[in-house]
């Protein structure tokens, strides 16, 4: 049966980031995707200069009011991204709750995206954290089914820090009692058990038995890092998590395995590549390190398991 998906994130002319990540690799899946763009720009904020244009909450209403005319207003899931304002992101939840109505078992996948303490400044946190913090928390997540927060986003959703394995345990289970079934905390500081050259991820998912008693899986990831700043890659991770989970509804282990995997092959592909351009002795620069995502057609479709998750 087609599956169809509604991708609201924003959208680059040139490179891989947000709807741009996620489209190709979901179409390649065989999964439907009708996007809007949140914003259109030139290229990504990486670059020294990039133009371009924002959809306002009363834009989004109007696309959506074209959608919902036609009668063509028929999800199975929907994939959201980065908002830039709160009038924005309040408007994109009373298309999910609409959305919902019309087809119960809509599943929403969700990063809610308000930053990295390792990237942005205290000014730009500052921002997120007092405007859109509570309309994601209060709003956002409770229609969430697959929360992908990295460590610092799921620290703002629930007011604790993640120091060990079992703080990062509690935070999932305090988003789990917010509203979604699963959770992948898809970067977190905890040091790995094989150094510092790794990153540890983790995941947790709600299942309900036959017999109607409850189940939770939880999983523990150690991830190769590379040297470098790619932009795109949580974009490409929500919507690898969505095609898995479809594909492997109740097993997350498996679905994170291949997502992770996924990711693994794109990057190694685009650092190799980015370091041949570059040439001996220079970092790459954000052109240069632009995912290689039709590159990486083969491995998306069918990705060899290179990172393998412990079940905690």
């Amino acid at each position: 049966m087609e599956c169809r998906v509604l991708s609201i994130q924003s959208h680059v002319v040139r490179g891989y980031v947000g709807n741009k990540s996620a489209l190709f690799p979901l179409q390649v899946l065989g999964f439907e995707v009708d996007s809007i763009n949140s914003v259109q720009f030139s290229n990504h904020t990486g670059y020294a200069h990039w133009k371009g244009q924002v959809l306002t909450a009363e834009e989004l209403n109007v696309l959506y009011e074209g959608i919902k005319l036609n009668k063509v207003n028929h999800y199975d899931y929907i994939l959201t991204g980065y908002s830039r304002d709160t009038s924005f992101l309040e408007m994109v939840v009373d298309i999910i709750q609409e959305l919902k109505k019309a087809n119960p078992s809509l599943v929403y996948v969700c990063d809610p995206v308000m930053g990295d303490h390792v990237i942005y400044n205290n000014c730009f946190l500052f921002l997120h954290e007092k405007i859109l913090l509570p309309v994601y928390r209060d709003k956002v997540v409770p229609l969430a089914d697959i929360l992908t927060p990295n460590q610092f986003e799921a620290e703002l959703l629930t007011g604790r820090k993640i120091n060990t394995q079992e703080d990062a345990i509690e935070v999932m289970d305090l988003l789990h009692k917010m509203g979604p079934e699963t959770v992948v905390l898809t970067s977190t500081d905890l040091l790995s058990k094989h150094g510092d050259k790794f990153l540890v991820a983790l995941g947790s998912q709600k299942l309900t038995k036959p017999d109607g008693t409850n189940s939770n899986q939880k999983i523990c990831m150690d991830i190769p890092k590379v040297d470098a700043v790619f932009v795109g890659t949580g974009d490409l991770f929500a919507a690898m998590l969505l095609a898995w989970t479809h594909l492997h509804p109740k097993d997350l282990k498996t679905a994170c395995e291949k997502t992770v995997s996924v990711m693994h092959h794109v990057i190694h592909r685009t650092i190799t590549y980015a370091n041949d351009v570059a040439g001996p002795g220079k970092r790459p620069s954000p052109a240069q390190l632009e995912l290689r995502m039709v590159q990486s057609k083969a491995d998306i479709e069918n990705p060899s398991v290179v990172v393998e998750a412990k079940v905690l």
